[in-house]
């Protein structure tokens, strides 16, 4: 019965890990820099239940997207509409219970919990710049740190999957025909380098698109030695769309997968290089939504998240776990998108108010607070469209 609904668990999972290390960030550097934080909370809006230890109301919200920090600021109330509403009580200093839900309430804490007065020295506002910065970029590079850790977990646990250079099948007309090569060979050296994978086979041809290379295959136990010029093609690049010219000699491998076992060391390094290929392939896909040479109608949202949740626990826990160090890369770099409520836009208000020596007002914090929210909120209307489209169209 476990095994039956195992996979339906995985979107809880999924998202709740990625949201809780995210915030956990804030919350953690917001604590080391000396910040009042009243609220750790998983989702947006009413709270459901929690756990009030210490300063804090550890909680889980209405809404089941993302999460927040709640943090001593003076611009306290232009999130409240958001975050909690009458329901996360007001950072005010209080005479009695009515100003925070009775439940939390303690005579002797600060504001929302108590009536005592949160001290200047405990508000955001009143930290160095590089405190701030800190604060707000904390979040991000723990969700960063969550991919380089699972991911090198991965590999130390199942090992380097790769698939073998093993020749499937040689087009007819093909360069690689041309040369003599046959099913079967496998693809030792190009350019007298060693290749191991399909992938490193794949990283010596693409890029000559001029010239030849030359090739060692191994057949029957005997080494061979051949000389091949790629064929210059147009391909489309499946993330961005953008079409760019490689080389291809006509040849299929097999579909198999070796593994290797590797140590700890060698673990983190594969675990880094995939994370920052991870990062490159998702800046890669912003750009191209900027540029236009991405459509807005390729991005998925919760609902597609889950779906592929599923699907990944499944196929088995490797999946899955690669599925959350993809998706928690993938809320990083998000996050520093410069667009107010973002992490990004919180980053550049507070670099923006050290360059002017000055900070900015009430209202235009709000200003810019409403905006973000709105080009959020119009962000996951449109997930969502795509998500039920996708579905509906399916």
């Amino acid at each position: 019965m476990l095994s039956t609904f195992a996979p339906y668990i995985a979107p809880l999972l999924v998202f709740g890990l990625v949201v809780f290390v995210h915030e956990l960030g804030h919350f953690l550097a917001a604590k080391l820099a000396g910040v009042y934080a009243p609220v750790f909370s998983l989702g947006w809006g009413r709270r459901l239940f929690g756990w009030r230890r210490g300063e804090t109301d550890y909680r889980v919200s209405l809404i089941p997207l993302g999460g927040y920090v709640r943090m001593a600021t003076r611009e306290d109330d232009s999130m409240a509409g958001i975050e909690g509403g009458a329901d996360r009580g007001t950072l005010e200093p209080a005479v009695d219970s009515t100003a925070s839900p009775s439940a939390l309430w303690d005579a002797n804490a600060m504001a929302p919990f108590g009536p005592k007065a949160v001290p200047e020295h405990r508000w955001i506002e009143n930290k160095s710049v590089a405190a701030r910065v800190f604060i707000l970029s904390a979040g991000v590079i723990m969700n960063i740190l969550l991919t380089l850790l699972v991911s090198s977990g991965i590999f130390y646990a199942y090992g380097d999957a790769y698939r073998p250079a093993v020749i499937d099948s040689v087009v007819v007309g093909a360069p690689a025909a041309a040369a003599g090569l046959a099913s079967g060979d496998r693809i030792v050296a190009i350019d007298g380098k060693n290749v191991r994978s399909w992938e490193d086979v794949i990283g010596r041809i693409s890029p000559v698109t001029v010239g030849s290379v030359a090739m060692q295959v191994e057949r029957a136990g005997q080494r061979l030695s051949v000389q091949i010029t790629p064929t210059p093609t147009d391909v489309e690049d499946p993330a961005t769309g953008a079409t760019r010219r490689v080389g291809r000699i006509g040849i299929q491998v097999r579909d198999s997968v070796a593994r290797e076992r590797i140590g700890m060391t060698r673990a983190v390094v594969l675990g880094a290089t995939v994370t920052w290929g991870m990062a490159t392939s998702v800046g890669g896909v912003l750009k191209g939504l900027v540029s236009g040479q991405v459509s807005a109608k390729n991005l998925g949202g919760p609902i597609q998240i889950a779906k592929t949740s599923v699907q990944a626990a499944r196929r088995g826990a490797e999946t899955l776990w690669s599925l959350i160090a993809f998706l928690s890369l993938n809320i990083a770099i998000l996050n520093l998108v410069p667009i107010p409520v973002l992490d990004g836009g919180q980053i550049l208000l507070v670099l923006a108010e050290a360059a002017m020596g000055k900070s900015f007002s009430g209202r235009v914090r709000e200003g810019f607070a409403r905006v973000g929210v709105l080009f959020v909120l119009a962000l996951i209307l449109l997930v969502t469209y795509n998500d039920l489209f996708s579905s509906a169209a399916r």
